[in-house]
């Protein structure tokens, strides 16, 4: 994956940067060399449903989340995040963009007949096998419990829970480093920079998530961020006092300490509960 520029042709065209996607490669398969479609026009059928958008209102019709609405159309992707059909292998048959997440997702082909969704990470190429359980080789796509990934092993895709599904590392260019074992515990280093605990019969997925290039995209033009479902965002600072804590004085003021609309300081101010369950298996807290 790479990304392209483009010549000023126009305002919008002037800071664009987008990922570029290929539509077809050379791949081995059986020891010969041939023309595969890396991505599918159209996403599996039987995995995808209907996505309702809200526009920022609740169940009442008010308007409790600003600046959304508008934007495309969207599916969702049904993505296997448990990966539970242990033992069989799987043929890689599509990598495609899902307009839902950072990352590209693969079609999975099981030898039962099975299909399925995967976030794809980097190396991951179309035909290759992936398998996951316990018996699974470490390679990349593979899945297996966090007891049979050596240490040192950059993961991504990684269970908080054993079966609940993956829940940390899962955007683009994304990963965790495995770093030591401690009793019923793998200790995990998380992209935040956060080291913490992990039950060791937990699942996580060898390798990088791919589409590392997202990161240096950029859309170009405020019609892209409509497309996307955002709204023009105005700041506190240019609001009247009865707005926002903000608000209001001659010419441009400062605003005060910056605090959100309801009035709680940002910049710095801890908002996790000292009494969360969790906090005894976090060893090191993230960067600031």
């Amino acid at each position: 994956m790479a990304v392209k520029k483009f010549k000023p042709t126009t305002p919008g065209q002037r800071h664009k940067i987008i990922g570029v996607f290929k539509r077809e490669e050379n791949v081995k398969v059986n020891g010969e060399t041939k023309l595969c479609k890396s991505t599918a026009n159209a996403p599996e059928k039987s995995l995808i449903v209907g996505k309702r958008s809200t526009g920022g209102r609740n169940s009442s019709g008010h308007l409790s989340t600003r600046y959304r609405g508008g934007g495309h159309k969207r599916k969702l992707r049904l993505i296997d995040f448990k990966r539970t059909n242990d033992g069989i292998p799987a043929v890689v048959k599509t990598i495609e963009y899902d307009p839902n997440r950072s990352a590209r997702i693969a079609l999975l082909y099981y030898q039962d007949g099975q299909k399925a969704y995967m976030i794809a990470p980097n190396g991951l190429e179309v035909g290759q096998t992936v398998v996951s359980g316990e018996d699974a080789a470490p390679e990349v796509g593979n899945t297996l419990p966090l007891a049979k990934i050596p240490v040192g092993t950059l993961i991504h895709c990684i269970e908080l829970k054993p079966g609940q599904g993956a829940s940390m590392a899962r955007s683009a260019g994304t990963f965790a480093q495995l770093t030591s074992r401690e009793g019923d515990y793998a200790i995990i280093k998380l992209p935040s920079g956060e080291t913490r605990k992990v039950l060791l019969s937990c699942r996580a997925t060898v390798g990088v998530v791919g589409n590392s290039e997202h990161s240096l995209e950029s859309s170009g033009k405020a019609g892209r961020s409509r497309w996307q479902g955002r709204r023009p965002h105005n700041r506190g600072v240019v609001m009247n006092p009865v707005d926002h804590p903000m608000g209001g004085g001659e010419g441009r003021q400062s605003g005060g300490h910056p605090r959100s609309r309801t009035g709680l300081y940002a910049k710095g101010l801890k908002t996790r509960s000292k009494k969360k369950h969790s906090s005894k298996y976090i060893i090191e807290r993230r960067k600031k």
